[in-house]
């Protein structure tokens, strides 16, 4: 889903640019660096995450430049760091991407804010409302928060890179739905299922790599 500077241009370019540093910049302020600092395990954990991100999306399809599907995997982060992490982790994914010349400079900005930051406040949005309404129970936060939530932040994602290029006229509607919109809902369910699978597993056999959920409240007290 990447895009270069000689697609977008304008007000709206530089909009999702200003929102990416925006949300980057409050991340780091609330990230908890104390923590990240003195757990050697959440270092690994937070590092290895960053490169198995990137790796992953480098294995993308599309025909037209800025209309290529892959896998987002920003619920997995949120879940496991909260949302301030997982954009960090994900920045660092993209830098490393940038560095190695799959992706440009001059778009790091708007390609963050489509691909790192909406997913990632979809996937929180997602977890906090479950919390406040549903009760705590395992299959509905794993269904909900990272099967469901996987799939609605990735065509979430999508859906903004879309709306970048209709509204800067880069490709007509019909071009981006026939080549982009129509194919997104095909990603939802394995990008749901790579999340879910990941999770459950974490769930089962490590819940205390996983910073949103309670082992004592969502498995002891059932």
């Amino acid at each position: 889903m990447s895009l270069t500077p000689d697609l977008l241009s304008g007000p709206w370019f530089w909009l999702a640019q200003a929102g990416y540093v925006f949300f980057l910049l409050f991340a780091v302020y609330r990230a908890p660096w104390k923590t990240l600092f003195n757990n050697r395990q959440l270092q690994h954990l937070f590092l290895g995450a960053a490169v198995a991100l990137m790796l992953l999306w480098q294995l993308r399809a599309g025909i037209s430049p800025g209309l290529a599907i892959h896998f987002v995997g920003i619920t997995v982060l949120t879940l496991m760091f909260g949302w301030d992490l997982a954009i960090l982790a994900a920045s660092m994914a993209l830098l490393g991407l940038t560095v190695v010349g799959q992706e440009n400079w001059q778009s790091f900005g708007v390609n963050g804010f489509c691909t790192i930051v909406i997913p990632a406040l979809v996937s929180i949005g997602i977890l906090r409302f479950v919390e406040a309404k549903l009760a705590k129970n395992f299959f509905v936060y794993l269904f909900l928060c990272a099967f469901i939530g996987a799939g609605l932040a990735s065509i979430s994602g999508g859906l903004s890179m879309a709306f970048m290029l209709w509204i800067n006229d880069v490709y007509s509607l019909e071009k981006i739905h026939n080549e982009y919109i129509q194919y997104l809902p095909l990603i939802m369910f394995p990008e749901g299922l790579l999340n879910g699978i990941i999770m459950t597993a974490m769930m089962v056999f490590h819940p205390d790599w996983i910073r949103t959920f309670d082992a004592k409240a969502y498995i002891d007290e059932q």
